[in-house]
């Protein structure tokens, strides 16, 4: 005890340069420690992009392919589901609900979903959350289309606004002469959901029925005869599945993948999640890699102020000396100063991050929809925290070894 009271008197007399080292320290513990919640967050907020669905089912492919066009609107279908097949599926016992999804346009750089109205109630995220509407209401019109929080904030669209869908993902040629009316905006949710524009799956059978090979046929067809016409859908791109009982997953889903009129596969979302991950796994590497980068800086820091505050403290040492102190005393005087600022750094560094998440976790949950949940450190943070105090207490051993052999007559001489 005596020991660390000397050294924590000791650190005042250079509160100025210790401050400064320590809450260099703090701040690389702050990230890392930062860093861990942004990853096991953007991990846990990437398996939640879809929850509460059993499965996922759409023209045979690729697992991790199928889940990229049919949840994230990356890339697209290698074939359609007809609908014959989609009511097939529909009518099985083992079916509690299903919601069909239909891509192929898009609005401005942003993909359109036909879907029906069921979506807003069965797409789940986030542990079971609900889509919610931020204005508006969903569609009831045909010609009524529903717009993603990041599609509204980019656009700047409110309900009662006119858009037009353009044919395909980068195409020049729209379907101006069947505009839809923005019936409703959604709130983030920080899934693909916000950027998508959602309208019926007859308003897609609408648009595209006077279309032949990818143009606009001769006998053009006016949004006010279409409505009087049978826009049952001829095919969709995939379909979400609630089944009655879990314990049905997984006979519904080789019925599927063995369906005979065609060549289906169903997908369990979570295993096609986790999959998906690990491809991209290294960018969650590398971003740990540099956070502990940025603590191993901190402490050689730490390291160099301890090296360039010895010449200094030489006449200090050889006062200690003087009085009775062992060398190995000076040793240890070193390496417990280093622990205490270890120490200190590491509760400073804790404190920053949660005083950072307190305040900003309700805006990166509005702005990226990112949930960061507060809880204590976990069993892995324990031991990060502790590995840095230990860390810093050995990067003083090369300074502390330096002061040990410091003779007494060197200290006491007078430089010039």
């Amino acid at each position: 005890m005596i020991l660390v009271r000397l050294a924590i008197k000791s650190l005042r007399s250079r509160i100025l340069t210790v401050g400064l080292t320590v809450f260099a320290i703090a701040l690389s513990v702050a990230l890392f420690l930062g860093v861990e919640k942004v990853r096991t967050g953007a991990k846990a907020s990437f398996a939640d992009t879809i929850s509460g669905t059993d499965l996922i089912v759409g023209a045979r492919s690729g697992g991790v392919q199928l889940l990229l066009y049919s949840v994230f609107r990356v890339g697209n279908a290698t074939n359609n589901v007809t609908w014959q097949s989609y009511q097939d599926i529909a009518n099985r016992d083992e079916v509690d609900w299903i919601v069909p999804l239909s891509l192929g346009d898009s609005h401005r750089g942003f993909r359109v979903l036909g879907t029906s109205t069921a979506f807003f109630d069965r797409y789940k995220y986030r542990g079971g959350r609900d889509i919610a509407f931020g204005s508006g209401v969903g569609f009831d019109d045909l010609f009524e289309a529903v717009v993603g929080a990041d599609v509204a904030n980019e656009l700047g669209y409110v309900p009662g606004d006119e858009i037009v869908v353009a044919h395909g993902l980068a195409s020049f040629t729209e379907h101006d002469d069947k505009p839809f009316k923005v019936s409703g905006v959604l709130e983030k949710t920080g899934t693909p959901v916000d950027r998508t524009v959602f309208v019926s799956l007859e308003a897609i059978e609408a648009i595209h029925i006077d279309w032949q090979g990818g143009g606009r046929s001769q006998n053009t067809i006016s949004a006010e005869e279409v409505r009087q016409m049978d826009l049952t859908p001829k095919a969709i791109t995939a379909a979400l599945v609630g089944v009655k009982s879990r314990l049905k997953i997984f006979g519904l889903q080789r019925w599927v993948n063995t369906y005979p009129e065609e060549p289906l596969l169903a997908i369990l979302p979570g295993v096609a999640l986790s999959e998906l991950w690990s491809l991209i796994g290294v960018a969650e590497t590398a971003l740990v890699g540099v956070s502990v980068m940025v603590v191993v800086t901190a402490l050689l820091g730490m390291m160099a102020m301890i090296f360039s505050g010895l010449n200094e403290r030489r006449r200090e040492m050889a006062l200690l000396r003087a009085i009775g102190a062992r060398p190995r005393t000076v040793l240890a005087l070193l390496m417990t100063e280093a622990a205490v600022m270890s120490l200190v750094a590491t509760l400073l560094g804790v404190a920053l991050l949660y005083t950072g998440l307190f305040v900003a976790r309700s805006y990166v949950d509005a702005a990226f929809g990112l949930y960061l949940e507060i809880t204590w450190p976990t069993t892995r943070e324990y031991l990060v925290l502790a590995a840095v105090v230990v860390a810093g207490t050995l990067v003083s051993l090369l300074p502390a070894v330096r002061a040990y052999f410091l003779s007494l007559a060197d200290g006491m001489q007078v430089r010039s």
